[in-house]
C-alpha cells in the first residue's frame, strides 16, 4: 500500500462551512462593469480567438480578478462573480467581456473536436448515454466529475433553465482526506490507474483510450481527474480490461462523498453569474433541468477551458491524455485533427457525433 498522506490548506473544505461564508462570491460593481463592457465594446470588430490581456484593458477591475484569481488556482479552488448584464449585453459584448475576465486566469484551451475555445452549454439533442457525445449537450443530470482537458473551468450564465439545473462543487482533497479516514485500502485503489474512453476525441495516431489514476499527488498537492461514464465505457475498446469489485467500490465511495450535504456546496447560479473552478482540486455537477420551449429563452451558457501559465506542476498523465503547449509548458485541451482550426463561435452549433 502507498504511504497515504491526507491533505491539507484552503482546498480543503466543507461545503456546510462555505455555506455560511461570502467571501467566495463577489458581486461587480457598477465601475467594474462600466470598465470591462468598454474593454469589450472596443474590440467588437476583432476575432474573439486572437484577444489576449493587454487588448482588453482592465486597469481598476484587472488587480481584484488577478487576486480572485489566486484564491482559485491556489487557495479554495472556485469562486462566483455576480451582477453581469446580460439581460442588456448582446452575446458579441457578454463573449468579449467573459473572454477578458479568462485571460485574467488563464490560456484557453479547445473544447472539444470541432475546435471551440469559447464552449457553450446547451442542449442540442445530445445524449448522455452516446459514446460520442457529451453531456453538456443535453439537459441530463452530470454526476460529479472534472472536464477532460482544463485546469480551470469557466462558465458565464447567459439564460436560466425553466426549472432545474442546480450546481453544486466540492472539494476533492476533503473527499480524498474522508476517504483515507474510513477506506485507506481503496484510497490505495484511486492512486492505481484507470482505464478512460476518449469518446471519439482521439486523433490519428491515437488510441481510442488512456490511461490516469484518479487521484495524483504531485509537488506536495494532490490532484483529480474523474469522469466516472467515461471509465465504465472503457472497456468497450478492445485491450481493456473490465473495472475489478475494488475499483468499483473505490469509485461508489467517491460519489457517495461528493454527494454528502456536509462537503458539497450547492450554488444558485443565475444569469449573469460566471462561475470559476480549478479543475485540479474539485468536482462540479449539474443536476437534471426542463428547458423552456422556445428556442430564444432556452438555458445557455459560455464556457472556457483555461490552462494555467506558470501554474504548479502537473502528474504526468495530465501531459499522456492531450500533448503539452510548447510554449507555455502546460497540458493542452482536445487535439484536433488536421484541417480543424480552433476558433471561438457565438452559437453551440450543430451536434457532432
Amino acid at each position: 500500500m502507498n504511504d497515504l498522506h491526507k491533505q491539507s490548506g484552503k482546498a480543503v473544505w466543507y461545503g456546510a462551512d462555505m455555506a455560511k461564508a461570502s467571501d467566495w462570491a463577489l458581486t461587480l460593481n457598477e465601475a467594474q462593469i462600466a470598465e470591462l463592457e468598454a474593454a469589450a465594446e472596443a474590440v467588437l470588430e476583432r476575432d474573439i480567438a486572437g484577444l489576449t490581456r493587454a487588448d482588453l484593458p482592465l486597469p481598476t477591475l484587472g488587480p481584484v480578478l488577478d487576486e480572485i484569481r489566486n484564491d482559485v488556482v491556489d487557495g479554495r479552488g472556485f469562486t462566483l462573480l455576480r451582477g453581469l448584464p446580460v439581460e442588456r449585453w448582446s452575446k458579441e459584448v457578454a463573449a468579449r467581456a467573459f473572454w477578458a475576465i479568462g485571460c485574467r486566469f488563464g490560456k484557453a484551451v479547445v473544447q472539444n473536436r470541432t475546435g471551440h475555445l469559447l464552449g457553450h452549454v446547451r442542449d442540442i439533442g445530445g445524449d448522455i448515454t452516446s459514446l460520442t457525445q457529451r453531456g453538456y449537450q443535453s439537459s441530463s443530470n452530470l454526476p460529479f466529475h472534472t472536464d477532460i482537458g482544463a485546469e480551470v473551468v469557466a462558465l458565464f450564465c447567459l439564460k436560466p433553465a425553466k426549472s432545474g439545473g442546480l450546481s453544486s462543487v466540492v472539494s476533492a482533497s476533503t473527499v480524498w482526506n474522508e476517504i483515507v479516514e474510513r477506506r485507506p485500502d481503496l484510497a490505495d485503489v484511486l492512486l492505481q490507474p484507470y482505464y478512460r474512453d476518449r469518446r471519439g476525441d482521439q486523433a490519428p495516431g491515437q488510441i481510442p483510450y488512456y490511461i490516469m489514476p484518479m487521484f495524483m499527488p504531485c509537488a506536495g498537492r494532490m490532484t483529480v481527474s474523474y469522469v466516472r461514464r467515461f471509465i465504465e465505457s472503457a472497456p468497450v475498446h478492445e485491450g481493456v480490461p473490465d473495472l475489478t469489485s475494488a475499483q468499483i467500490e473505490a469509485l461508489d465511495l467517491v460519489d457517495e462523498l461528493a454527494y454528502d450535504p456536509r462537503l458539497k456546496l450547492d450554488m444558485d447560479f443565475k444569469p449573469g453569474d460566471i462561475q470559476l473552478v480549478n479543475n485540479l482540486v474539485t468536482l462540479h455537477t449539474r443536476t437534471e433541468y426542463e428547458d423552456w420551449p422556445d428556442e430564444e429563452h432556452k438555458r445557455h451558457l459560455f464556457r472556457l477551458w483555461l490552462s494555467i501559465p506558470n501554474g504548479w506542476p502537473l502528474p504526468q498523465p495530465f501531459h499522456d491524455r492531450n500533448g503539452t503547449d510548447e510554449h507555455t509548458g502546460r497540458p493542452l485541451g482536445i487535439t484536433l485533427k488536421a484541417g480543424i482550426q480552433p476558433h471561438a463561435p457565438l452559437e453551440a452549433g450543430a451536434l457532432v457525433s
